[in-house]
């Protein structure tokens, strides 16, 4: 038996303790709303899947439980339970109860660990109210609780088994948290990423808490080309395969897969051990460049480019789906979100397997070398037009007095950092957004109608839409090759729309806008969606605002239903200044949701099935949450 295939209680190395972990829990999980509550079980699966990795695990199974607790359970080793040297008591207790224990740290034990930066099932353990982890390993049955991160007894033997692997069913616990309620399309998001990104792997999640369960079952053999071929269902494909390069060397692994479509995004998503690097780094600069280089390169030696024409990378990109996954021993994570990975050896290893592997390619088919190409190309004369639209927007702003939009009711505030916009449906809404307002830092944008639908557009046609023209300038961030956020006006930017299926359409419009050609300001957790009232409940002189149909039933229960008047607002010029600034606009008592890029995959998904131009996945996707839908005009 070789020293990589023992896996005991000598493995288990400890770094430090677990005592700060419950007083200062979002410096561990990030934090404690929604977000933090699902990287508990994104935690435990990323043990399940490090055994994958490793070679030990094929299936996972994740279920929500009717009481609100988690149970993860896969057949891998199981977590060592012998007596750890140091600490006389069972490797499984010093696992789960002492912070940064695990086998992670011994490169005998696992080449490649995966991981959200692992912080380990100790963090878990200490933010649950209760925790059972039952080990089949050795041909036994151990068992353990904790209560608040606690051993209640030692580790017993509870009796045979012939299988292996570790089951752990833990809950979160209430004083940690400010909700508790899991969201199952959140973990499907997730746990679906890990099967594509994990080949032959076997994920099931259940819903336990409805009479009839949801369940979902994740299996890709095809891996990351399954991604991509999942990423691109909504869209036309260029080539029916996608490409697919992998190479491993020394302690690292690569894969890439791609495929081109008719569409103008660029939809390329890179990883490293299973984390989504969506600020990318050296593997996915690797990538681009190589990239750039190949597609120049054919097209002059196959006379497709006429004269010095170069194209640039946002010309061969458009239209790329696109996956890369590194796997490496010790991954360097940067950026502002630490999501950006900086091993300098990955840029060469990726630019050499991309340049062979795509030269071979176009080589071997010629054809789709030169959709590719035209596409290119057609993008390259977009651009230009692009630009010169952007110019001529710029000349036509320096010759008016003032640049930005007639219709923006602007704020007085200069300082970007306390400046906030609200982008509002309709003149009747916009006036009484800008009477209701806080002028010395809230500007108002009206804008009528909806927005382009940008899915469908390239740039070009876009910088003639004048409500999108009039929120670029706005903005003051340009947009395409000119994007600078540093040169953003107002850091809180508000979509604040009816609360009816035309002011959805029309939020999906404008976040479709931001997601594809203003990332940079979602990222920078600039914006925001506004929640206005649904109702106005009304009892003599003592009103009151129901956002959700609970809180309204509730409010009725509380204040007695004799006398009270009901009103279902359907649009925001229904309610006069005052009261859409004490229940949508004053930052004391507003609730507005921030936009983040951590589902960006499943973002780039949603608006391609709603916006894009196939009929299909869209028909799909209504029928299938139909019977989620809560507030319906008719």
């Amino acid at each position: 038996m070789s020293d990589r295939d023992v896996y005991d209680a000598t493995h288990i190395q400890v770094l430090e303790g677990l005592e700060a972990v419950r007083k200062r829990p979002s410096m561990y999980i990030g934090s404690i709303d929604g977000r933090g509550l699902h990287h508990l079980v994104y935690e435990v699966v990323d043990n399940s899947i490090d055994e994958a990795l490793a070679g030990y695990c094929t299936s996972i199974d994740v279920s929500i439980n009717r009481d609100g607790s988690v149970t993860v359970r896969d057949d891998g080793r199981g977590i060592p339970t012998d007596i750890h040297s140091k600490y006389k008591k069972s490797a499984l207790e010093v696992v789960m109860t002492i912070l940064h224990a695990g086998g992670k740290f011994d490169k005998s034990s696992y080449k490649v660990s995966g991981g959200l930066h692992g912080v380990g099932v100790s963090v878990v353990n200490a933010l649950s109210e209760w925790n059972d982890v039952e080990v089949h390993r050795n041909g036994k049955i151990f068992y353990q609780r904790y209560v608040r991160g606690k051993p209640l007894d030692d580790v017993i033997e509870k009796g045979d088994t012939e299988s292996t692997g570790t089951s752990m069913t833990f809950k979160p616990d209430t004083d940690i948290f400010e909700t508790v309620d899991f969201n199952f399309e959140t973990l499907v998001t997730r746990l679906r990423e890990l099967a594509f990104l994990n080949r032959g792997i076997k994920i099931v999640i259940t819903d336990k808490r409805s009479d009839e369960p949801l369940q979902e079952v994740f299996e890709y053999d095809g891996g990351i080309v399954s991604f991509v071929e999942y990423l691109n269902k909504s869209r036309n494909v260029l080539h029916e395969q996608p490409i697919y390069f992998e190479r491993e060397k020394e302690d690292t692994r690569v894969e890439i897969a791609m495929q081109y479509t008719d569409s103008y995004g660029e939809y390329v998503y890179s990883f490293a051990n299973n984390i989504n690097t969506h600020e990318g780094g050296t593997h996915l600069a690797g990538f681009k460049s190589a990239l750039t280089r190949v597609a120049n390169d054919y097209a002059k030696s196959n006379n497709l480019a006429k004269g010095d024409i170069k194209l640039s990378g946002d010309d061969i990109r458009e239209g790329l789906a696109g996956i890369i996954s590194v796997k490496l021993m010790d991954p360097q994570f940067e950026g502002q979100t630490k999501t950006k990975l900086g091993n300098s050896e990955l840029k060469g290893i990726v630019d050499s397997m991309v340049s062979e592997g795509l030269s071979e390619f176009m080589e071997e088919n010629p054809k789709i070398a030169s959709a590719i190409l035209q596409k290119a190309m057609d993008a390259r004369r977009a651009r230009e037009a692009a630009k010169k639209a952007r110019e001529l927007t710029r000349r036509k702003s320096a010759l008016e007095v003032s640049t930005l939009p007639g219709k923006l009711a602007d704020c007085s505030e200069k300082d970007p950092s306390v400046s906030e916009i609200y982008l509002v449906e309709g003149d009747s809404a916009g006036g009484s957004a800008k009477m209701g307002r806080d002028r010395r830092f809230q500007a108002i944008l009206p804008f009528r109608g909806k927005i382009l639908n940008v899915e469908k557009s390239r740039l070009a046609r876009i910088l003639k839409n004048n409500e999108i023209l009039s929120l670029i300038t706005a903005m003051g961030t340009g947009i395409g090759d000119e994007y600078d956020l540093t040169k953003a006006r107002y850091h809180k930017v508000v979509i604040m729309t009816d609360a009816d299926v035309d002011g959805a359409h029309i939020r999906t419009l404008m976040l479709t806008f931001f997601f594809r050609y203003m990332t940079p300001l979602i990222d920078a957790g600039y914006v925001y969606i506004a929640q206005p009232p649904l109702y106005s409940i009304k009892k003599g002189k003592n009103q009151r605002f129901a956002y959700t149909e609970r809180e309204k039933d509730r409010i009725i229960e509380e204040i007695g239903e004799k006398g009270v008047s009901i009103q279902r607002y359907k649009g925001l010029g229904e309610m006069n200044p005052d009261q859409l600034w004490e229940t949508t606009m004053n930052p004391q008592t507003r609730t507005i949701l921030q936009v983040t890029m951590e589902d960006a995959v499943a973002a780039d998904e949603m608006f391609s099935v709603l916006m894009g131009d196939e009929v299909a996945p869209r028909r799909k996707f209504i029928q299938e949450h139909a019977k989620d839908v809560i507030n319906l005009d008719v």
